[in-house]
């Protein structure tokens, strides 16, 4: 008994440190899977959602401070009944999750490491036994140090805790696991490979044959049945090739932007998933830090789900001389753990992110304005109707007398008559002269 204890004490305090340590590197990330659980879908508690983040920040500490009271052998008994009870929630939960299908991942271990809802369930139920190992053996678990000196590693393991958890909120994650962390290419991370495995499902028909109900699988093909069609159901037998980025996009109402920017070379991107929430010092940097970008050649855009009144209101009100455009919530807040947050994109690689609180930390370099020389071709000549270059014209060698009238054409819009010659031929002309010769008599 004694050596499943220390088996089982060392494996379940260092998996309790390492899960909370993630999570406490993103307690507004873990924070937003608490949202999702409390909503009406799920655990149907949405008046919790409000008080997400003070949850989020005090279960992940307490995760941390457990594992490491378990493993320095500080109050044995508090220590595992404590476990216990965390255990059996978060089984239940992912239960749930798992059974009714409500939640894709827990949220166990971040961003860091995905687990399916049932993954989740079969992890929480092989900690519980640990646990129980523990909890039938806990006079077993004895302190490794003196009482003063286990005292004064278990405040410390809490104070260190804290100050973690304060940081990165006011800040953004130490380690940032996401795909938008500054080196990863977003058009990388949205593109699917040529070569990427496709998702293999299975289609269960229902035909209704001489009155009976009788059903038939396929692989997805329509089957070949002489009956009436009732219905079709399908089921995923191996997931395909997911690309790391789903939901993000840079659009308006009417057109979709993201390959345009993502294309661009130096690109100011400034996300708030939310206008409404946005935190009103934070916004009130962006309008002198935006103003400089555009001086020194960036092109500086705004991305919020926040509908187009609020944009444009907010625009007004600090003069922003940017737009806001259009992208999911829940995408923008994988984007930067900030509400302002700033990245700057290189062709769709992130080269700086930052919280707003830290905005004079990213650096603005001057973008050299590489100036490139207007191609004119220079005069094209309207002849009776015959389209004619300066040099053909000249050959003509007329006179005066010659003609009848010559004009020079005003109409320089897009769409003109230029303007059409001037794409279909690829040149560069700049004017158009009508002439009209004299008609002999």
């Amino acid at each position: 008994m004694k050596i499943l204890v220390a088996l089982s004490r060392i494996f379940v305090g260092v998996l309790f440190i390492i899960s909370g340590f993630i999570k406490l590197n993103d307690p507004l990330g873990f924070s937003y899977k608490l949202q999702e659980y409390f909503s009406t879908d799920v655990l149907n508690i949405p008046f919790l959602e409000p008080y997400a983040l003070g949850i989020s920040v005090f279960v992940v500490i307490f995760e941390v401070v457990l594992g490491v009271f378990l493993l320095i052998g500080y109050k044995p008994k508090f220590t595992v009944w404590s476990l216990l009870l965390m255990i059996v929630f978060f089984t239940f939960l992912t239960f749930y999750s798992a059974y009714f299908d409500k939640v894709k991942d827990c949220g166990c271990f971040g961003d860091a490491l995905k687990l399916t809802p049932w993954e989740s369930f079969t992890k929480d139920v092989v900690l519980l036994f640990f646990i129980l190992i523990l909890f039938f053996g806990v006079k077993h678990i004895k302190p490794l140090f003196n009482n003063l000196v286990t005292s004064v590693v278990s405040l410390a393991s809490f104070v260190v805790c804290l100050w973690f958890g304060f940081h990165v909120l006011m800040h953004l994650p130490s380690i940032d696991f996401r795909a938008y962390k500054i080196g990863d290419n977003l058009i990388e991370n949205m593109s699917v490979p040529e070569n990427a495995p496709k998702a293999i499902q299975e289609y269960t028909w229902t035909f209704n044959v001489n009155g009976e109900e009788k059903e038939y699988v396929t692989d997805g093909s329509y089957p070949s049945v002489e009956g009436d069609y009732v219905g079709v159901e399908t089921k995923v037998i191996k997931e395909g090739y997911e690309p790391s980025i789903l939901d993000f996009s840079i659009e308006t109402l009417e057109e979709d932007f993201t390959q345009q920017f993502l294309a661009e070379e130096n690109l100011i991107m400034i996300v708030s998933y939310s206008l409404e929430k946005v935190e009103k010092e934070g916004l009130a940097k962006l309008k002198a830090f935006s103003d400089e970008a555009i001086s020194k050649g960036y092109t500086v855009i705004g991305l919020s789900a926040s509908g187009d009144e609020t944009k444009q209101r907010i625009k007004a009100e600090n003069n922003f001389n940017f737009d806001f455009y259009l992208c999911d919530e829940k995408a923008l807040k994988t984007v930067v753990r900030s509400n302002p947050g700033v990245l700057e994109l290189d062709k769709g690689t992130v080269k700086q992110k930052v919280h707003w609180n830290d905005l004079e930390d990213l650096k603005l370099s001057a973008i050299p304005i590489v100036k490139t020389e207007k191609k004119d071709d220079g005069t094209l000549f309207l002849v009776d109707g015959k389209v004619l270059n300066e040099t053909e014209f000249e050959a003509l060698n007329l006179k005066k007398e010659d003609m009848e009238s010559a004009s020079v054409l005003k109409e320089r819009s897009e769409g003109s008559v230029l303007d059409s010659i001037n794409k279909a031929n690829n040149t560069h002309y700049t004017s158009f002269v009508e002439v009209e010769l004299e008609k002999e008599q």
